[in-house]
């Protein structure tokens, strides 16, 4: 209650607190709810993991679209539990519209990114990269800048968040460009990986290294085994629930890498897996293009269609309704009709006109 001994700038001090004290309320019961954004190689693992991390035995299925799920924590006995939201888009690179369902400004402070690369598939690996990770960061970068607009506090804290795990003398604070969110990169199908030439998996896990350490990100790789089970949890659980982060480190190129966010470094890495002369006519403009022409001149990428290979959900089998599906071949067959009735309505005005 204001005291009558209150002037109009007591009064406005205790109105900002009162309105800070409800933003902190909010946000802290806006943390026991958290989002996280599967994206990836097609058919490189992302819906076994999410079944992995919230305990869910059964057979994954492949995902055509975007798909959610959930899961639960307990705090401690008797307290609430918290709640993560998984979301998994499907498609490879080729549905990329899609993020704008899951990622808004009401969930933005809460939501991370879990990028799934299918290490066996090592020609594939930048494209997935470059076709997924710059449009999320446009579309993240572009909510930031509209909660800005109307509340700047709120902005600079996402903002800052991304610099926790780089702590101010840190030597790559001035070199990296960390992503707008919270972000994990998986390797997946290690258990494949690990057979590949000593050299190759080299130059695939610095080439990783570098891409993880560049965005802020964690690196972490994994397989089926129940060995990578527990470093995978403890990692995704950070994101979902606010669990304690991991501090173990792995960076040997025999071995799974588990890199958390800010324990890497430029130094350690090294350059480009590349001889000096080699790397003197390499012309790249940014240290990230560099480190492209190079990864590709190992593994140079096929030329693909990221919409070639989209199936159509409505006759996929693990959709298949009976009336619906008799209503859709009932109405496949009209327009096949009606194709067929224009072109030959169409050939006879030609033949028509010629005469």
């Amino acid at each position: 209650m204001p005291r009558s001994s209150d002037t109009l700038w007591d009064l406005a001090v205790a109105d900002v607190q009162r309105k800070e004290n409800s933003e902190d309320d909010t946000e802290a019961s806006a943390d026991s709810e958290r989002s996280l954004f599967f994206i990836g190689n097609k058919n490189g693992g992302k819906t076994t993991i999410i079944l992995r991390c919230i305990d869910r035995d059964e057979a994954p299925k492949p995902t055509l679209a975007l798909e959610y799920t959930f899961g639960r924590r307990a705090k401690g006995h008797n307290t609430p539990k918290d709640i993560a939201h998984f979301w998994e888009l499907g498609g490879g690179t080729s549905l990329m519209d899609l993020i704008s369902i899951p990622i808004n400004s009401e969930n933005i402070r809460t939501f991370s990114i879990v990028l799934v690369l299918d290490l066996s598939m090592p020609i594939e690996l930048w494209h997935t990269i470059e076709k997924l990770l710059p449009v999320i960061k446009t579309h993240v970068d572009k909510i930031i800048a509209d909660i800005r607009k109307s509340n700047s506090k709120t902005a600079n804290k996402i903002v800052q968040n991304v610099w926790r795990s780089f702590p101010n003398n840190h030597p790559d604070r001035e070199l990296i460009d960390p992503f707008p969110l919270p972000l994990l990169i998986i390797g997946s199908k290690y258990d494949i990986f690990q057979d590949f030439e000593s050299e190759k998996r080299k130059i695939i896990c610095k080439t990783l290294r570098f891409v993880s350490h560049f965005y802020g990100a964690s690196l972490l790789f994994t397989s089926k085994s129940e060995t990578h089970k527990g470093v995978l949890r403890m990692f995704v659980n950070h994101l979902a629930f606010g669990q304690d982060k991991s501090k173990f480190v792995s960076v040997d190129h025999n071995k799974p890498l588990v890199i958390p966010a800010g324990m890497d470094s430029f130094s350690q890495i090294g350059s480009p897996p590349a001889s000096d002369s080699d790397l003197r006519q390499v012309h790249a403009r940014t240290p990230m293009e560099l480190w492209k022409k190079i990864y590709e001149r190992h593994f140079p990428p096929k030329k693909t269609d990221d919409n070639k290979d989209i199936k159509d959900p409505g006759k996929d089998p693990q959709y298949a309704e009976r009336d619906v599906d008799a209503m859709r071949a009932q109405k496949d067959q009209e327009l096949e009709q009606y194709k067929r009735n224009t072109d030959k309505s169409w050939k006879s005005m030609s033949l028509g006109s010629h005469t």
